[in-house]
């Protein structure tokens, strides 16, 4: 299949939610310039989920190409803050220094959640033009081929790791480094000590926990996730999340969740149980369309194609 036909099924609005987010994951798995114009081009659409995914994918692409897009989705104050937040951590995932500037700028948002991604972009920057040589044979490999916001930290014990995780007067780029070594870990323990984290006070953090909780796909954090889902007080970025976590779990009980937000009062949160319902279905069958299952191509597996 061209990334010509795929990218038709991404831009058409008239396409259910859950199409055009498998013609975007198999996009970013293709590759490419073309593929990068695509995925830009969909940024004036209605859907604050699906364009935070867009940046999403263009950060986990690593395509220099996707930069001026990315500068200018960052600096739209129309944008949603999930939609800048994306855009600033796709910028440091590509890692190219001539982001610095323009993450430099939005170090100071109004909006913390930028503002925070853009430190911590900053900070990836700064750590691969002075640390990664020195310090990337020491660092636990990373099992899901995810382009992380920070890289993990030397290995630990789980007891140190989370202490150094729930640490407020840390610094973002410490605590999440042991976070993605917990990830790394992938054992029940780490586990539930990532999901300790779902209770700090940054909304962004919280995301981060929820999300790296996702790629892990295991069921001892169901109600953790369950619980932050459930709260109408937690940001919807962190909601949003939970309820993507839930559907890569892909549990009964996870499902039965997420079926009870199909009609939350936030659209970015209904939209992620439609989309979470849809990893479910596809974590627990053997059918296959053009890509393989949302979830999987999320976590960085390679798209089935056709």
């Amino acid at each position: 299949m061209s990334v010509e036909d795929v990218g038709r099924a991404l831009v058409d609005k008239k396409n259910p939610l859950k199409d055009r987010f498998r013609a975007l994951f198999t996009l970013r798995n293709l590759g490419g310039n073309e593929a990068v114009d695509i995925i830009s081009a969909c940024f004036d659409d209605e859907s604050a989920l699906l364009k935070h995914e867009l940046a999403y994918c263009l950060g986990q692409m690593q395509n220099p190409h996707a930069i001026p897009k990315l500068i200018e989705v960052l600096g739209d104050k129309s944008q949603e803050a999930m939609v800048r937040h994306e855009a600033g951590e796709a910028l440091g995932a590509i890692g190219d220094p001539s982001a610095g500037a323009t993450l430099k700028q939005f170090c100071d948002d109004p909006v913390v959640e930028v503002a925070e991604t853009c430190q911590l972009a900053l900070g990836r920057l700064d750590w691969l033009s002075q640390k990664a040589l020195e310090e990337e044979k020491e660092l636990p490999a990373n099992p899901f081929n995810s382009v992380d916001p920070t890289p993990p930290t030397k290995v630990s014990s789980v007891d140190d790791l989370t202490r150094q995780l729930l640490n407020e007067d840390l610094s973002l780029f410490d605590r999440y480094r042991a976070m993605f070594s917990l990830r790394n870990m992938a054992t029940k323990d780490s586990v539930l000590a990532l999901a300790k984290g779902l209770k700090c006070s940054s909304a962004l953090f919280r995301h981060e926990i929820a999300y790296v909780l996702g790629q892990l796909q295991h069921e001892a954090c169901v109600e953790q996730l369950a619980e932050n889902l459930r709260d109408i007080n937690e940001s919807s970025m962190v909601r949003h999340e939970c309820a993507e976590a839930l559907g890569s779990i892909a549990t009964t009980e996870a499902t039965n969740i997420l079926h009870d937000y199909l009609k939350d009062q936030e659209r970015v949160v209904r939209e992620s149980c439609i989309v979470a319902l849809d990893m479910s279905e596809y974590e627990n069958s053997e059918q296959f369309q053009y890509a393989d299952t949302y979830s999987k191509l999320k976590n960085g597996q390679t798209a089935v194609t056709s």
